[in-house]
């Protein structure tokens, strides 16, 4: 590699390039891709001083290059001045050898110089003093989400951009505290006063709904959402009323069935190892340790695990032994723990547990009723689990399990918990046959996270920190061999430390 202002080897660099790329183009981040075919562009070395110059049909580009800053297989970022002798940078890259990642890549340039612009147009007083889309490993914080910092005298804005990628934004809050919360400790000489969050249109209201549960003592937000074209305004998160929820009648009987079908679904429900669960919407689940092998519904007993067939007589036995298959490969002892069927769904196993001892974990909550994932949430697969339980005094409680380390978890939590919220205030609860004979209080519900105590990620408390002190939220750590049942390894309030 060439030295960074070393134009004459840049530009051996970018001849070798031209000559081996068999689909060549030019990135300024920003702007569209330029593709560099014979006739439209032009490479000028002369005096000592290296330019290119690209065209197509609607646009033009000439930058000066100063030198080589990168060079690996398919690309290389070129060094280039700019009016004012500001230095950036250009990418070369080979279309027919590029790979998923350097589209990303490309991809997160281009956003990165986007956000650049919309924060000049909205911050047209400040002086943007950093700008990056590189990981930070050790603050967790990741290259899909631009972050920027603002500053003007001895006051600064933290700022962080959500990209159309795909749970870019449903990610953008975790990241944009976690980004405001490191500036805070690392700029000792600049107030940071404010967060500013950019997010696409489209995806804008879910997220505003968080931020209405945010303490505003502790972080002043501000919200912009952006169209495709490039057009950008500040939001108001409170004209945002209504939430994307439901919450289903619940079902205190189970559904009508022929007697036969009962009469196997109670001999199931006596194996060893088999929980039968009554759900919300009057179906029967029979799961071994959270891994549902067969379940009543409309009249019929359904089995299977990827895929469930209707049952006959005939079908008993081998449904039998599919459960003692299933509790022996699953159980806690087991000495495969490779097996497939041991490692699947540790939620669904995290949960089984947590039912059957819930009031090990906590002595206010009761025994059962316990609902699973309602009210319910659109957008499919969350990665976390919920339960919603209620404790001697009538206050709901609402459980997120999670077997494994997210950092999303405490944000994943508050979409559930304010939707819970949500139809609590609105007396839906009982109206919709939940909590048979409970007198349910009005106190904003409780908000537990459970997970293995090694499995809590280390930002975990930063993003709590940022919570309303109106929630009543506490993380119960468990012992690392919870699977043969979970013993409290720690419970701590709010965003404070473990001892």
């Amino acid at each position: 590699m060439s030295a960074p202002n070393d134009p004459a080897g840049a530009h051996g660099a970018i001849v070798r390039f031209l000559e081996r790329g068999r689909a060549p183009t030019l990135l300024e981040p920003g702007e569209d891709e330029f593709a560099l075919r014979p006739g439209s562009y032009a490479l000028e070395w002369r005096n000592g001083r290296l330019t290119i110059q690209v065209w197509d049909e609607r646009r033009n580009l000439a930058r000066r290059i100063v030198g080589l800053a990168g060079e690996k297989s398919g690309q290389l970022e070129l060094r280039v001045e700019r009016f004012g002798k500001r230095q950036g940078s250009i990418y070369l890259l080979d279309g027919a050898r590029r790979r998923p990642e350097t589209e990303r890549r490309s991809a997160r340039l281009v956003f990165r110089e986007q956000f650049r612009r919309s924060l000049s147009r909205q911050f047209p007083d400040w002086k943007i003093a950093e700008l990056s889309t590189e990981a930070n490993l050790e603050e967790s914080l990741s290259p899909a989400h631009p972050r920027a910092l603002l500053s003007k005298g001895a006051t600064g804005v933290a700022a962080l951009a959500a990209s159309s990628e795909p749970g870019s934004a449903a990610a953008s809050l975790s990241f944009a505290l976690i980004w405001m919360d490191y500036l805070r400790r690392r700029e000792r000489r600049l107030s940071i006063e404010s967060l500013a969050v950019f997010l696409p249109e489209r995806e804008a209201r879910p997220a505003c709904h968080r931020l209405r549960f945010l303490n505003p003592e502790a972080v002043r937000l501000q919200v912009f959402v952006y169209s495709e074209d490039g057009y950008e305004e500040r939001l108001e998160p409170r004209d945002y009323g209504n939430l994307d929820t439901r919450l289903d009648a619940c079902s205190t009987i189970r559904c009508a069935t022929a007697p036969h079908v009962a009469a196997w679904a109670e001999r199931l429900g006596r194996l060893p190892h088999v929980q039968a669960l009554d759900r919300a919407d009057g179906t029967l689940s029979l799961r071994v340790r959270g891994l549902e092998f067969a379940r009543v519904t409309r009249g019929e007993l359904l089995f299977g695990m990827e895929c469930k067939a209707a049952a006959r007589e005939s079908n008993l036995e081998e449904i039998e032994q599919l459960a003692r298959e299933l509790a022996r490969l699953r159980a806690p002892t087991a000495a495969d723990r490779e097996n497939p069927l041991y490692r699947s769904h540790p939620e669904a196993w995290l949960e089984s547990e947590v039912r059957a001892h819930i009031e090990q974990l906590d002595a206010a909550l009761m025994p059962e009723p316990v609902y699973d994932q309602v009210p319910a949430i659109a957008g499919g697969e969350r990665g976390v689990l919920d339960l919603l339980a209620v404790d001697r005094s009538g206050r709901l409680a609402v459980l997120e399990l999670k077997a494994s380390e997210d950092i999303h978890l405490p944000l994943q939590a508050l979409d559930y918990w304010m939707r819970v919220l949500w139809h609590l205030e609105r007396g839906e609860f009982g109206e919709r046959g939940y909590f048979p004979g409970a007198a349910l209080s009005r106190e904003w519900p409780r908000l537990l996270l459970i997970a293995p105590s090694l499995a809590f990620h280390p930002k975990t408390e930063v993003i709590l920190r940022y919570f309303s002190p109106a929630i009543d939220v506490e993380r119960i750590g468990l012992g690392v061999e919870w699977r043969q049942g979970p013993s409290v390894m720690f419970r701590i309030p709010g965003a404070q430390r473990p001892l």
